[in-house]
């Protein structure tokens, strides 16, 4: 994968979203970024310094795609989203949102629809960007809402196990080349197989103190 693009992704990600983590300040956030919102739920196999394998449980996630070029693409994306969880659903109730914020380029991720309707996630797909938003762990596609915008769908993310380094301060072009680097290098040494391209995820708002953020790349591996 081309690490500007990732990088690229990576900053476009966390200004696009600025406003979810904006409102999750409110509700588990403090003024120097220190986030006590929900994450999207795993299970650390193995802890090895910063790097980490995690089994991810199956998710349930809001997204949409935007066929426009990439800074269009993340802003049209983020309000419709961002609209389904303020109450743009047929329950007309709103939704927390969980972390990290993630990115890649990957394929798309399988899922089950349902139609004119699960770290944000944003990859490319067939057609444009694809933004999505993770619901909170007691979500599923029958207790979800509903999207009343048919351009915004629910999907079903299934079970995965994950490879993770983790990195404190800004996420610059160099930085996630190296750590993407770093991670294969682990994964090669534990005898893992990777199965996606590297994606960034991020778990604190712009303003948070560098040596307090929380970054990391992940890979899926078997």
């Amino acid at each position: 994968m081309n690490t500007r693009r990732l990088d690229h992704i990576a900053r476009r990600v966390c200004y696009t979203a600025s406003g979810v983590l904006i409102l999750a300040l409110t509700s588990g956030c403090s003024l120097v970024g220190i986030s006590n919102v929900e994450e999207a739920a795993y299970t650390v196999v193995i802890e090895d310094d910063n790097f980490e394998l995690r089994d991810y449980e199956p998710m349930v996630i809001v997204e949409t795609t935007v066929d426009d070029d990439f800074d269009n693409a993340g802003n049209k994306a983020f309000h419709r989203l961002f609209a389904y969880i303020s109450g743009n659903n047929v329950a007309n109730s709103e939704i927390a949102m969980t972390a990290p914020v993630i990115a890649d380029q990957a394929a798309a991720s399988p899922g089950t629809d349902i139609a004119m309707t699960a770290p944000v996630l944003q990859e490319y797909s067939q057609g444009g960007w694809r933004y999505a938003f993770v619901l909170p762990a007691d979500s599923t596609l029958e207790t979800a809402p509903k999207p009343l915008d048919d351009k915004v769908r629910l999907a079903q993310v299934p079970a995965k196990k994950v490879a993770v380094v983790q990195f404190s301060g800004f996420s610059s072009e160099e930085r996630m080349q190296d750590k993407t680097s770093e991670l294969n290098g682990w994964i090669s040494a534990n005898e893992l197989t990777p199965l996606s391209e590297p994606r960034w995820a991020g778990y604190n708002p712009p303003w948070t103190i560098p040596f307090l953020r929380r970054n990391e790349v992940m890979i899926d591996v078997q």
